[in-house]
């Protein structure tokens, strides 16, 4: 069985990756402050930011690096942004060195908000199209990706748009949705925002077949269509009986956000269902397997690990 390190094992992807596949490998999940109980996998108590990447890996010593530690909040990097580089651009690329050195399997999380939504062009942009972030946290998260494959040219790079259940229920935009929607309180969803987003469990899976293909480079890992965020808030109404006309459609430029956001984010996803060899689930696809998921159970079991 292969030991695979996931850091930043309390986010929403870093927690449901190890939850889903704490059978498959030997999971260690770096957490920091959050005090999570009735894990079924190992985990290390680790500040990335003053603990070394070489005594972290000496200490798990992994077959496999799955790195989701991010500081994802957009308007906090826009607030504070030397916090946003050392955890989004100097430490990825110090972990990948390390990983390099110990010959270590690399996969690192990136965004697609290393694009500024203006030029995807009709068929969505292809990883080899120019980026221009227009956020901080888009551009330190550029800079890690950089950084990372400069430091390990074998580095898997997975630029990814996702969403699902949380620790503490407010991580993802569906989160968002599902608790206002189901207290009857009307939300805004901006429809001048397009989005080619995956549901976890989908990424999850193709996160881990890309770990057995041994893949490297840069990939985009999305749905296999798009819809506005304004669209999916109403999906996410319709599909749990929740009243649609709940949701507003407003313009992202009328939000009050600090930052800019890329207006147009549909990914071509060409690249990723060559090397996986099967087609990728679209929108709503990635909305009917949330649903399952939360009829089985899941949201309970995710926010029952919270101390």
């Amino acid at each position: 069985m292969k030991r695979i390190l996931v850091t930043g094992a309390s986010g929403l992807l870093g927690l449901n990756f190890c939850y889903f596949f704490h059978k498959k490998y030997d999971v260690f999940g770096v957490v920091n402050t959050t005090k999570l109980s009735g894990l079924p996998f190992k985990t290390i108590r680790c500040n990335l930011l003053t603990n070394s990447a070489a005594d972290l890996l000496d200490e798990a010593k992994p077959d496999v690096i799955l790195h989701c530690a991010a500081m994802a909040n957009i308007d906090q990097c826009e607030k504070n942004p030397n916090e946003a580089e050392a955890i989004n651009t100097i430490y990825p690329g110090l972990l990948a060195a390390q990983a390099a050195k110990r010959e270590i399997k690399f996969l690192h999380i990136s965004t697609d908000a290393v694009f500024d939504g203006e030029n995807c062009g009709e068929n969505g942009y292809r990883e080899d199209d120019p980026t221009n972030p227009i956020s901080r946290y888009a551009e330190t998260k550029l800079k890690g990706e950089e950084f990372v494959l400069e430091s390990n040219p074998d580095a898997l790079v997975a630029r990814v748009n996702f969403y699902g259940w949380s620790t503490g229920g407010n991580r993802s935009l569906v989160e968002f949705f599902y608790n206002n929607l189901s207290a009857g309180n009307p939300v805004n969803g901006f429809s001048d925002v397009y989005f080619s987003t995956l549901y976890v469990h989908y990424l999850a899976d193709i996160l881990d077949e890309l770990i057995g293909l041994d893949a490297s480079g840069i990939y985009h890992v999305f749905s296999s269509d798009y819809q506005s965020k304004y669209n999916f808030g109403v999906s996410i109404a319709e599909k749990f009986g929740f009243d649609p006309t709940l949701v507003h459609p407003v313009s992202w430029k009328d939000g009050g956000l600090a930052a800019k956001r890329s207006p147009n984010l549909i990914m071509n996803t060409e690249k990723l269902q060559k090397i996986l060899g099967h087609n990728l689930p679209n929108q709503q696809d990635s909305l009917e397997y949330f649903y399952k998921d939360c009829q089985a159970g899941l949201r309970e079991r995710i926010q029952g690990f919270v101390k």
